[in-house]
């Protein structure tokens, strides 16, 4: 499967004093882009609050390459590279559209906890779910 794409314009309070996207709202980026990448296969954040569940974040390795501005507009492609039997890990980038260029990349370990912060297995109809963003599903 193709690496599943959202679009995100910076906004003025996101930029820092030399008109960059502060690095910050890089992170966030990512974490609106996984919210829609769950939506989309059915497994929203609240469909998992729901079931007592939560996915969090345990390891995330971010490498910026070049500045994103006002003026941008930014593909997040994110897409499951890993799943494990407790976790998972994704892959994102974020990409400027006019010139297709690599900006920031990062690398992330995913697990899932229950609503008081156990570690817990998933659920198999989760990792069903989580198989359609992986890179090997066709």
């Amino acid at each position: 499967m193709p690496a599943h794409s959202t679009t995100i314009v910076p906004r003025f309070g996101e930029l820092d004093p030399y008109n960059h996207v502060n690095h910050a709202a890089y992170v966030a980026y990512f974490e609106a882009a996984r919210c829609v990448a769950l939506d989309e296969i059915e497994m929203s954040l609240a469909d998992l609050s729901e079931r007592g569940l939560q996915i969090v974040v345990t390891h995330l390795d971010v490498k910026f390459r070049e500045p994103a501005t006002a003026r941008d507009i930014l593909t997040v492609e994110t897409q499951i590279v890993e799943l494990k039997r407790v976790s998972s890990t994704w892959r994102q980038r974020i990409i400027r559209e006019s010139d297709g260029k690599d900006l920031v990349e990062a690398e992330l370990t995913l697990g899932v906890c229950d609503m008081s912060g156990k570690p817990t297995r998933p659920p198999a109809d989760l990792n069903v779910s989580l198989s359609r963003l992986t890179e090997n599903d066709e």
